[in-house]
């Protein structure tokens, strides 16, 4: 009988033992270091990177649309060109890793905690970023795309996208108006920097979403403008709405990716076309918003740079009375005084949309609705929004308002019109919209009137302007080239071919 209770106990010893070695040997736990992540952990870096994907492209997509243009003569991307590199590629990095796989983490640690709001926003950011995403790109990897084990992606159609941007934009909104005790303002406010947990905000911002995908398609028979109108109306109501991502600006790290501590657009200098358009070149009434968004040289005069023409006075001494400022509002750059300018400070906030954008895009379609009423009270909203958010005081603002710059006549409110007040709303901030309605309009010098096509095409467009950005390189053309090859992006005017929602 010992020796049967000694046998038992020896074998229980030895199962003990065992699974001591199997916690012990599980080198991949940690308890001080856990492997999951929650909901409010994981939303503020994927915030961040909301921004820092938009303005990484935008230095290239701003001198597409003339938002700036290189000190040196000669840009590629001035040229409308696409070199085969991961420069004009980062929302292609942010949308499939940085945020990524990300809102599923979300979604998973939210809905096991029936979080409804964290599941809700994070859809909310999956959709916003298809959208940005395939506008800049077109053709993406959709089907196949976060699917593990597999090395090779097809690349899908950007009509398929526009379409999961409606179906995540319908689910995220479902989400946002679930009621629970775990849905709480005070719960996603935790991670929540934008809008401090008020899903209703949300709310808006994802009709917003919705809006930008019903206008890219107004070239297309089942375009409805009453459609976006009602967007709209549900979007953004105030700039109290605004989607505004901060930044701290102490260091390289919580700085604003366009300000002087991070060195991002010390090459570039404004246009001529943003200074002509404020300046009373273009609209016969100096606009008050030119001190605030551009410097002027020394001798208080403002200028820019043509397309592919380069800075004549960047290699002036800065005592130099024509010298181009910098962006950043100073003659040269310095990380000392962190930025004076509009976005272009250490500690800006960066808006990824506004209210006065969603006022142009109702413009817009009321025009095409045949409600010129509508379209005027929108018109106007917009440029008075886009006033009070740059900090024009209400008396110039109301000054502008009833100059010549500004159409008063409902029956004459034309398209150009509006265009031409949004490009300078989104100047600097809405690179990204601004290149969808270019596209959209074909580059119309009717519509931007003053603008200057780049008198010099880059030698792989065969004369064309450039309509999308190619895929990312490092990721795609080195690992997925078989792929690519479907979709005619192994083809050097690739970047040339016309995107679907611009198409009849």
């Amino acid at each position: 009988m010992q020796h049967k209770f000694s046998r038992i106990f020896f074998i229980g010893l030895l199962a003990l033992l065992a699974s001591s070695c199997d916690e012990f040997l599980d080198v991949n736990t940690d308890i001080s270091k856990p492997q999951t992540a929650s909901a409010p952990v994981l939303l503020p870096p994927m915030l961040s990177d909301m921004a820092r994907g938009e303005q990484f492209d935008s230095r290239f997509v701003g001198q597409f649309v003339q938002y700036w243009h290189n000190v040196t003569a000669g840009s590629t991307y001035e040229a409308h060109g696409s070199p085969s590199s991961d420069a004009n590629a980062e929302k292609w990095r942010s949308h499939y890793y940085a945020i990524g796989l990300n809102v599923d983490l979300i979604i998973t640690d939210a809905e096991a905690k029936e979080q409804w709001n964290y599941a809700g926003v994070a859809r909310a950011i999956r959709a916003w970023s298809w959208q940005t995403s395939t506008d800049h790109h077109g053709d993406m990897i959709f089907k196949q795309a976060w699917e593990p084990g597999r090395f090779i992606f097809d690349f899908d159609s950007q009509d398929q996208i526009y379409e999961e941007v409606r179906r995540l934009s319908t689910e995220a909104l479902e989400l946002l108006n679930r009621q629970g005790e775990a849905s709480t303002t005070a719960i996603l406010a935790r991670g929540d920097l934008v809008y401090a947990g008020d899903a209703t905000k949300w709310t808006k911002f994802v009709y917003g979403v919705l809006a930008r995908n019903a206008n890219h398609t107004s070239n297309k028979s089942t375009y409805d403008p009453r459609k976006v109108i009602e967007y709209v109306d549900k979007a953004l109501a105030s700039n109290s709405d605004n989607f505004l991502v901060p930044h701290a600006g102490n260091n390289t790290d919580d700085s604003n990716f366009y300000g002087p501590l991070r060195n991002n657009l010390t090459v570039y200098r404004p246009s001529t076309y943003i200074v002509n358009l404020l300046d009373s070149v273009l609209l016969p009434a100096r606009d008050p918003r030119l001190p605030i968004l551009l410097t002027p040289s020394l001798d208080g005069k403002y200028r820019g740079i043509n397309p592919g023409a380069g800075d004549p006075t960047n290699s002036a001494a800065a005592s130099s009375p024509t010298k181009l400022p910098t962006l950043f509002g100073t003659i040269v750059r310095s990380t000392a005084d962190k930025g004076s300018k509009f976005i272009f400070r250490d500690n800006a906030t960066f808006p990824i949309m506004t209210y006065a954008e969603m006022q142009f895009i109702k413009a817009e379609a009321a025009i095409r609705a045949n409600d010129p009423a509508m379209a005027l009270t929108a018109y106007t909203n917009g440029i008075k929004a886009h006033m009070d958010f740059v900090g024009v005081t209400a008396a110039n603002r109301d000054k502008y308002i009833a100059s010549a710059a500004v159409v008063k006549d409902a029956s004459a409110l034309t398209i150009s019109d509006v265009m031409i007040q949004k490009y300078i709303a989104l100047w600097g901030i809405g690179a990204a919209e601004t290149w969808v309605d270019m596209r959209r309009y074909a580059y119309n010098k009717d519509i931007w009137k003053g603008f200057a096509l780049p008198t010099v095409l880059s030698s792989d467009n065969g004369g064309k302007l450039i309509q999308r950005a190619r895929p990312r390189f490092n990721s795609e053309y080195v690992w997925n080239a078989e792929s690519l090859k479907t979709i005619g992006a192994d083809q050097p005017d690739y970047h040339t071919k016309e995107m679907w929602f611009a198409l009849p």
